[in-house]
């Protein structure tokens, strides 16, 4: 250790040169100088990260539009279209190419003709407009009903101890068999459809979210928080349910292609909807499966609800990890 000092003479500077007077401001003292960090914000600049998001994305907004907008620019009438060329037996059936030979060559005929002359192409993606519509619709309805309830149940010990009970009973019966029953007791229609899959589909939601609760509800900040008399809901929406934003996200890209999965099976089996599914499109197809030169009407629609599946399962579970605040380092 030096400690020889040092004469400040023989720098030959003034004292106002040397030294100079700061001043003292509380909020300055104060100031955090890193960036400021916006969740969202982070959240998809990791996400758009990987190249393979965006192509997916890309793909997903591809399926919307077909499903969406394309019948709807062509004028899809599901009651007229599919019976225009009925009486026509030349129209049955077809192949791309045959199907383009005799009716023209544009887009609707890309994938055929199916057992009522219609064009596959245009059937397919107005199918995949009510699957979709329909996995949708019962997702929103869920996970909303289970995420409110399964925060309340994770809190509340008289809600936990009666929906435990409930849980237990419900649980055990099996998820398609319910939504069976409940199809052949009502109409098989479309509300009827996202009323089955809604009427227990929150339960299993409820207590994952429950027992997420149970884990992060007595941690310290919480804890914290309840004895300066912070109310249970504030800690809830405030404390609890932004830190279990990634689970849910996750969550919700298992739940989105469920439901397809189930409209699918159930009509293939005949209890699904009357409209004009994928499903329906699959179910009233499959005698083409193994006939020759017909595959095409039964591997098609297949083939667009599985990559409907899994473009919603992978955009679902990678923003779910892009969610996570431990990946914005």
């Amino acid at each position: 250790m030096n400690d020889q000092l040092i004469d400040l003479n023989e720098f030959q500077l003034s004292d106002e040169e040397l030294f100079s007077v700061v001043d003292h401001d509380e909020l300055a003292s104060e100031r955090i100088t890193a960036p400021r960090y916006s969740y969202w914000h982070s959240v998809f600049r990791v996400f758009f990260r990987k190249k393979i998001n965006i192509v997916i994305l890309a793909l997903l907004a591809v399926i919307v539009v077909f499903a969406y907008v394309y019948p709807a620019v062509i004028g899809y009438d599901p009651e007229v279209d599919p019976f225009m060329n009925l009486l026509d037996s030349e129209s049955k059936h077809l192949g791309p190419t045959q199907a383009m030979d005799k009716f023209g060559h544009n887009i609707h005929w890309v994938l055929g003709s199916g057992a009522k002359g219609e064009s596959t192409f245009d059937a397919i993606w107005y199918g995949s407009s009510i699957s979709l519509s329909l996995a949708l619709i019962c997702a929103l309805i869920n996970m909303t009903v289970g995420v409110i309830i399964g925060a309340v149940w994770g809190f509340s010990k008289k809600v936990d101890i009666f929906m435990t009970e409930v849980y237990n009973v419900i649980a055990n019966v099996p998820y398609i068999l319910l939504i069976s029953v409940l199809v052949l007791i009502l109409s098989p229609s479309f509300w009827t459809m996202v009323f089955a899959l809604t009427v227990t589909g929150w339960l299993g939601i409820a207590y994952f979210i429950r027992t997420q609760v149970i884990i992060i509800r007595d941690r310290e900040y919480n804890l914290a928080s309840r004895c300066l008399g912070t109310p249970i809901l504030r800690i809830a929406t405030k404390n609890i349910l932004p830190f279990m934003t990634s689970v849910i996200v996750t969550l919700l890209a298992t739940e989105i292609p469920s439901y397809i999965s189930y409209e699918v099976f159930l009509s293939y089996i005949g209890m699904g909807l009357k409209d004009m599914s994928l499903g329906k499109l699959i179910e009233s197809a499959k005698d083409a499966m193994s006939t020759r030169g017909w595959e095409l009407e039964f591997w098609s629609p297949v083939a667009i609800a599985s990559i409907i599946a899994v473009v919603l399962y992978v955009v679902g579970q990678n923003l779910g990890d892009a969610s996570d605040p431990r990946t914005h380092m």
